[in-house]
């Protein structure tokens, strides 16, 4: 089978800081026509599972907990079948929209995402980067055997992903994309979580200055 990614869009709302703003999201799905990883579940999971198709599901990938990000995760996964996965600094983003430890109705994720970690899928191999900043778990998911790698809020066609809101920060988000993104080949194909693709070297010299 031939390993592919499928996109998608789809619209609704961010809410952080008390503020709340229309945005547009990317879907992705990486995987053959037998099974598919999802990264990120934002605001529609018909809209998903209408990529996903009649595939089967291994993981839900999240890129970071934000609600835009995040939202409809257990609800997909109750759909699909599958478990998701996320780094563990960023609960506190996660329990905003999915509640605490006081909440009786709080939903959790279901595995812990770590730096360096491998998720194989289709015979690839998915590997997580670490790369706080926007959120302070917030990965990336580099996909060696297609070129790509899966940036979500953290890099953008253009530069950094936004730091002005709370567990987010300036500094730390360009130390992450230097150290980790930059690292890989020029030709890499970023594929944001909102927005156009870029590449790694379209953005190096921004972020190189």
């Amino acid at each position: 089978m031939t390993l592919r990614v499928d996109h998608g869009v789809a619209s609704g709302t961010f809410s952080l800081d008390g503020e709340t703003h229309e945005v547009d999201n990317n879907l992705w799905v990486v995987g053959d026509d037998e099974e598919c990883v999802v990264i990120d579940a934002p605001h529609d999971a018909s809209a998903i599972t209408r990529l996903v198709g009649g595939r089967r599901v291994k993981a839900i990938l999240l890129t970071h907990a934000h609600d835009d990000h995040s939202r409809v995760a257990p609800e997909l996964r109750q759909q699909v079948g599958a478990p998701i996965l996320l780094h563990p600094d960023d609960k506190p983003l996660w329990e905003l929209t999915h509640g605490g430890p006081d909440d009786p109705d709080a939903q959790l994720w279901d595995v812990d995402l770590t730096d360096e970690q491998s998720v194989k899928v289709a015979g690839a191999s998915i590997k997580v980067l670490h790369t706080p900043g926007h959120a302070p778990g917030a990965v990336c998911f580099y996909v060696h055997d297609l070129g790509c790698v899966f940036t979500g809020d953290t890099l953008f066609q253009g530069g950094p992903g936004a730091t002005g809101r709370s567990y987010s920060d300036e500094d730390v988000i360009k130390d992450s994309i230097r150290a980790r993104l930059l690292a890989l080949p020029d030709e890499t194909v970023v594929h944001t979580g909102h927005g156009d693709d870029t590449t790694i070297g379209a953005e190096r010299a921004g972020l190189d200055a």
